[in-house]
């Protein structure tokens, strides 16, 4: 057992007692000047790796980690609240970095290199920091709504990365917010939070149990005075994506990755929209399908200007 001064950020090998100013290291864990610094796989550890591939262990924590220099950027911009930054103990700083410890606020913790690669979830080089990151509430009054409102609803997807890739996509083309509704993955993966390239940061995410949650806050919406409408997207849809209206009010509807929009979600939208294609394939990935149409509402949008 070591002891550190506080005081003085060094450490007191061989005390037998602790010290005004001491603190007691175990447990791969010492205080060192105000910083956290972890140097094997201990429990704290092993709390944040659980974060990379447990969702209901996100879910508990109320948290999820974040890394790269545009993601954890757009969090401090976005006002998300940083729990802890995890930086590599081997190496200075670049300024960038050093400026997001002074900002960001929450516990600050220098890793062993070898433990920090484990938290990036990837086998290459060491990030320059990990975000341990708070989860936002699952409330759709997050979503702002207003006459220009474009929004979206994925149906029970099965893969992260292609939540991900649509918060990009809704980003990118003026999008107000994600709905992710019923059984799903979890928009707070770390396949999901690489996918949207920090978009993810930027528009808010709502989970929401069904359906019947959604279509009940659209008609609030529309009791509220704005003509909300609800666009399903289908192969056998009724009208070309490009034959409708998009520049008013619209919440588009995307579904699950294999079997497409469930029955309530087909019964409760106003309109069932098709992408024509041609060729081989027989249908579209979720995530392309959600670029072409936000495409195309983008693009009436700016004609209609």
């Amino acid at each position: 057992m070591a002891l550190v001064d506080n005081r003085r950020g060094a450490v007191v090998p061989g005390c037998g007692r602790l010290g005004a100013g001491l603190a007691e290291v175990e447990n791969g864990e010492v205080v060192v000047g105000g910083v956290l610094r972890i140097s094997r796989p201990n429990a704290r550890f092993q709390q944040w790796q659980a974060l990379l591939r447990n969702q209901n262990k996100r879910q508990r924590a109320g948290e999820f980690l974040v890394q790269g220099v545009r993601p954890i950027t757009l969090a401090l911009e976005y006002g998300w609240p940083v729990r802890a930054l995890i930086y590599d103990a081997e190496r200075s700083l670049s300024r960038w970095a050093a400026g997001v410890l002074e900002q960001a606020g929450g516990e600050q913790v220098a890793m062993a290199p070898e433990l920090l690669r484990e938290l990036s979830g990837k086998d290459e080089e060491v990030p320059e920091l990990v975000a341990v990151v708070a989860l936002p509430g699952d409330d759709l009054a997050r979503i702002p709504v207003g006459p220009s409102f474009l929004g979206m609803v994925f149906d029970r997807p099965s893969g992260p990365g292609n939540i991900g890739s649509m918060v990009r996509s809704l980003d990118a083309f003026g999008g107000a917010g994600l709905i992710v509704s019923g059984h799903a993955a979890d928009p707070y993966d770390p396949k999901s939070v690489r996918a949207s390239t920090g978009s993810l940061l930027a528009l808010p995410v709502v989970r929401t149990r069904s359906h019947q949650e959604v279509l009940a806050w659209a008609d609030d919406v529309r009791a509220g005075g704005l003509p909300l409408i609800v666009v399903g997207t289908d192969e056998h849809g009724t009208d070309d994506i490009s034959a409708l209206d998009l520049t008013g009010p619209t919440l588009l509807v995307i579904g699950n990755e294999t079997t497409g929009l469930s029955a309530g979600w087909r019964q409760g939208c106003d309109v069932m929209a098709r992408i024509p294609i041609t060729g081989a394939a027989s249908s579209l990935n979720a995530a392309n399908a959600a670029t072409v149409v936000l495409y195309e509402a983008a693009r009436q949008r700016a004609a209609a200007k």
